[in-house]
């Protein structure tokens, strides 16, 4: 799965995050990175348990967990804490695949999926693209600001090299409750089904009750836990 989500943040709100991460105290990213990843990594990151930091993370968690399409298409079970990400002219975070557990105690999360929320104007910095491989084709994306990108953690990714301007970013994991990609997209696909129907019958229309049984039946059979 590949998946843009449009407008999780809106105008207001962009300004706002923007204005945020400017008071905050920002580090080498290659603190967070694991492994070889850290080899590849150029970027800062932004202190998020600071009293302004935690504000910032508790609006933006807020946005991302109530979106009813991220919560379609991941059916998350638990999320990991965010982190924002500050990449300028000639940083960059190489190919790299995301750790299998980020966190630690009862923050730990198994990373399912990955997001990426964008929060620079595309305009505003060249380079810069998320870049997914996955088995269909290479997926590029700079989407508006405001938009969301989300891919399988597993698959091999990278964020080329910013050669004008600023990226902000927010980026997290998702452990789903339906552990298996395919049960998922499935899932994802019936619940877009439920919604294009609304709109089409009638509230009491036996479809809907039929097609609310087939997705709880399908959820008890593969949600873990």
């Amino acid at each position: 799965m590949f998946l843009t989500i449009a407008n999780l943040l809106n105008a207001r709100d962009l300004a706002r995050v923007r204005k945020k991460a400017e008071t905050l105290n920002w580090v080498d990213g290659t603190r967070t990175a694991g492994g070889r990843a850290r080899a590849v990594k150029r970027n800062l990151q932004a202190n998020l348990r600071s009293v302004p930091g935690e504000a910032l993370h508790a609006f933006l968690m807020e946005a991302i967990v109530s979106h009813p399409v991220l919560a379609g298409a991941a059916q998350p079970h638990r999320f990991s804490r965010l982190m924002l990400s500050r990449t300028g002219e000639g940083g960059f975070y190489g190919r790299h695949v995301d750790n299998a557990r980020v966190g630690a105690g009862d923050e730990r999360v198994r990373t399912d999926l990955s997001f990426t929320l964008f929060l620079s104007e595309p305009d505003t910095y060249d380079g810069g693209e998320l870049v997914v491989e996955t088995q269909g084709g290479l997926h590029a994306a700079k989407p508006a600001a405001g938009d969301l990108v989300l891919y399988p953690s597993g698959d091999i990714h990278e964020v080329r090299p910013v050669t004008r301007g600023e990226r902000l970013a927010c980026i997290g994991w998702i452990e789903s409750a339906v552990r298996d990609p395919q049960a998922r997209e499935a899932l994802f696909e019936l619940e877009n089904l439920r919604a294009s129907l609304a709109g089409k019958l009638a509230a009491n229309d036996p479809e809907h009750l039929v097609l609310d049984k087939v997705i709880s039946n399908l959820l008890r059979r593969w949600s873990g836990g």
